[in-house]
């Protein structure tokens, strides 16, 4: 088999195995907290939020301003873990190999 019919088996291979790992991390999350435990955001390892819990002795008009930020807080770290735990997934199956566009 030449070199370039081994090498499109192998990108197939490839685009599979990149898609069965995409499936899965949209049904894998991670959770982060801020404020103490008082807001929790829930994110899927493909980069959505899932939910959003806010601890109802948190919810305080005057403090409204706060509580938005305790919300940018969490989403913001479960966001990046789910992006890490992404690239990292992504980065097993194209480890050593120069594929412009994937990462």
């Amino acid at each position: 088999m030449s070199s370039i019919g081994k090498l499109m088996k192998q990108a197939a291979r490839i685009q599979r195995q990149m898609e069965e790992v995409q499936s899965q991390l949209t049904a894998r999350t991670v959770d982060a907290t801020s404020g103490g435990g008082a807001v929790k955001v829930v994110a899927r390892c493909d980069g959505t939020l899932a939910s959003v819990t806010i601890d109802p002795q948190a919810v305080n008009p005057a403090e409204a301003q706060l509580l938005e930020d305790l919300i940018v807080t969490a989403a913001n770290q479960a966001l990046t873990r789910a992006k890490e735990i992404y690239n990292e997934e992504m980065g097993r199956l194209t480890a050593g190999m120069n594929l412009p566009g994937v990462m």
